[in-house]
């Protein structure tokens, strides 16, 4: 975590509503629409290259710049019209960022005034978030780009929220994953909490503060009610399962085939448990970053029982809490993922509550290991 505002650190920011970025902040649709675009390009015998240029940016400035980028024989029109139907069939199947539904249920169950403000249409959003079960009575407005007059980079998207709120601009905090909506931000004179993928590490120079997770947000910070969920130490959290094929010290995420994967934000030390065959459980403890230079996922794992096991036994992992963030970018990215002896006896003494009590791995005709929540053995 990184901080560049003091004021931040203080409670004294007089901060009153939330304004919250969708696409890659709120959801894993980046991952899911990268997948649509490769397909697509490919139907053109044209091979997808990996860069980010167009994060946070509409889909009709998307569409011209990969129109140029690929020389496809499209209009942007026609590249929208052709490509949309298949966008909406990915985000029927989205998921929510780890944290993501705690916060917004939260700031809502304590009366704070939640905006939904994205580069996307309108009709877009309404359908990406059709399928998040209890967020869209949470917001009290959403904004998209056909609503203002200029997209992000602009902070037209994000006045509008404010007003829509009743709420004066100064006294808006902006959460948001990409450098165009951080700068839209800042250009709207609110405060930001910037939660970027590694691609987007620029957004840390310009944000107030920045985080790898939003399971790492701490709203006391600016003057809102704090979480009241941590229980010795340890967030509950969605149970995340993985499939992996070793169980040696290190392991790492294969390659996504276009469906759902672990996303960038989705980092820290986390603990559960994992299923050795059909009788073995143990309790582990699990430091998820990421490997450098190719940036796949990265994962220690530690069993923290007293037991003896077989290093290339297939492994079912069940994470159901959270402990820490890692400190910065570069512990996220080190060689080394470091699991604390405390974070081994958090993880001992939680996992003997019933509110962690064992889940056991659910396995659903491989989608798991097709979806890029596989692991290898990395060393």
């Amino acid at each position: 975590m990184s901080c560049s505002s003091c004021e931040c650190s203080n409670g004294g920011t007089g901060i009153s509503a939330v304004i919250l970025d969708l696409d890659g902040t709120l959801i894993d649709s980046e991952s899911g629409s990268k997948g649509v675009v490769k397909d697509f390009l490919a139907k053109y015998g044209r091979v997808m290259k990996e860069d980010n240029k167009r994060l946070g940016k509409t889909l009709k400035e998307s569409a011209i710049s990969i129109i140029q980028d690929y020389d496809l024989p499209l209009s942007p029109d026609q590249f929208i019209q052709e490509i949309t139907p298949l966008f909406r069939e990915k985000w029927l199947q989205t998921k929510p960022m780890p944290g993501a539904t705690r916060l917004i249920k939260h700031l809502h169950k304590h009366g704070v005034p939640i905006a939904l403000a994205s580069n996307s249409l309108l009709d877009y959003i309404e359908t990406k978030i059709s399928n998040q079960n209890g967020w869209r009575e949470c917001f009290s407005a959403i904004v998209g780009s056909d609503n203002v007059k200029s997209g992000k980079p602009s902070p037209d998207i994000f006045i509008e929220a404010a007003e829509r709120m009743g709420v004066d601009a100064a006294r808006c905090l902006v959460v948001e994953d990409s450098l165009v909506g951080v700068k839209a931000a800042k250009a709207a004179k609110m405060k930001v909490v910037a939660v970027p993928s590694l691609q987007e590490t620029d957004c840390s120079s310009l944000a107030d503060i920045e985080l790898n997770s939003l399971l790492e947000f701490e709203p006391e910070k600016w003057g809102l009610p704090s979480f009241n969920d941590w229980v010795q130490g340890a967030m509950p959290i969605e149970t995340t399962y993985l499939s992996c094929g070793s169980i040696s010290r290190f392991l790492y995420g294969i390659q996504e085939k276009g469906k759902y994967v672990l996303p960038n934000q989705f980092s820290g030390i986390f603990f559960g448990w994992a299923q050795v065959g059909l009788q073995k459980i143990f309790k582990v403890v699990v430091s998820i970053g990421f490997r450098f230079p190719n940036s796949t996922r990265k994962l220690q794992v530690c069993i923290i029982d007293d037991c003896q096991t077989q290093d290339q036994q297939h492994l079912h992992l069940s994470l159901v809490g959270f402990i820490r963030g890692l400190k910065s970018k570069e512990e996220v990215t080190s060689k080394d993922l470091v699991i604390l002896e405390d974070d081994k006896s958090v993880a001992r003494e939680s996992l003997e509550l019933e509110l962690f009590k064992h889940r056991p791995y659910i396995h659903v005709l491989g989608e798991e290991e097709e979806a890029g929540n596989s692991c290898l053995l990395l060393e």
